[in-house]
């Protein structure tokens, strides 16, 4: 019995120091923050997964943007990298006609490239953003209600 006793105390106090050990953990599924609503219409959430430093070169964020939700012209320094994870949404570089973005879908912006994404009508959409953010995004022109309502209507409904 003492053997059995000894050996439960043996394996607590190890899985003790295991679970002691400092790991940089951040959960996915935690919803965020929600974003101030400046350069989009609707409602949208993000956190901030990691942040970029001396070793890690670019953030990753997670956005979700609720159903009939979308961000504003824009552009980055650098190239972005959405990886869509949930729901449908779309995307669209200027000059080119826009895309349904679904889960499933990575989708690779080059540097300086002027373009929105946004939720669609009827889905809400999460995507993992990939960025440096060494230059803060530049935001060029409004996506108005009526140009994304002509775009949901352009691409269908889900």
């Amino acid at each position: 019995m003492k053997k059995i006793v000894l050996v439960i105390a043996l394996i607590t106090s190890l899985s003790t120091i295991a679970q002691d050990n400092h790991y940089n953990i951040v959960s996915y599924t935690d919803d965020g923050t929600k974003a101030p609503n400046t350069h989009y219409i609707g409602e949208a959430w993000l956190s901030r997964l990691l942040q970029e430093d001396n070793e890690l070169p670019y953030n990753v964020v997670k956005a979700t943007f609720k159903a009939n939700s979308t961000l504003d012209w824009h552009k980055h320094s650098t190239p972005q990298v959405l990886i869509v994870v949930d729901g449908i949404g779309y995307y669209q570089e200027k000059g080119k006609a826009p895309y349904k973005m679904k889960s499933g879908d990575i989708i690779k912006c080059a540097k300086d490239t002027e373009h929105w994404h946004a939720s669609s009508k009827e889905s809400d959409v999460t995507y993992l953003a990939l960025y440096s953010g060494q230059t803060p995004t530049e935001w060029t022109e409004v996506v108005t209600q009526e140009y994304y309502d002509s775009v949901a209507v352009k691409l269908g409904k889900e």
